[in-house]
Parts: structure tokens; sequence; C-alpha cells
């Protein structure tokens, strides 16, 4: 669209900081058309960003375990999301 596009915050915390800063910044209700669609571009990338991030992350959270002979084994990520509330 010719403008230049913010460079990709590198950490998961950065890029979540950039995008509540678009959020405010779009709801002001001030910026031209052309703007808003350029913000609304730039978060789409960067949640697509977290999005992979956190794919990322939670497949290094591999539970390691030893059993009782020392071998390792891997157990997936059980995120809380999917845990019961009890």
């Amino acid at each position: 669209m010719g403008q230049k596009s913010e460079p990709q915050p590198a950490t998961l915390e950065g890029a979540i900081d950039r995008i509540h800063a678009i959020v405010a910044e779009m709801e002001t209700g001030s910026l031209p058309l052309d703007t808003l669609i350029s913000r609304y571009e730039e978060g789409v990338g960067l949640v697509k960003t977290c999005q992979e991030k956190l794919e990322a992350a939670e497949k290094r959270i591999q539970v390691i375990t030893r059993d009782a002979q020392g071998r390792t084994t891997l157990e997936a990520f059980e995120s809380e999301e999917n845990e019961d509330p009890a």
C-alpha cells in the first residue's frame, strides 16, 4: 500500500504491546481510513506472529518426565484452557 510497515517485534510481549497500541490508536476515531486499514493489516500480522510464537512455545513446553529407569518421555503440555476449574 505504499507505506512502510512497522518492524515486527522480536518478542511475544512486544507484539502484544504493539497490538494494544494499535487498538488504542484505532479507538480514538481520529485516524483516516487509509491509516485504519494499514493499522488493521499490521494488527492481523501481529496476531499471526503471536499465534506462531505461542505454538512454538507450546511445543517447547513439553513436560519432560523421567521414569524409574531414567528414560526420558515427553508428555503433551496441557494449557489452562483445557483443564477443568474444579
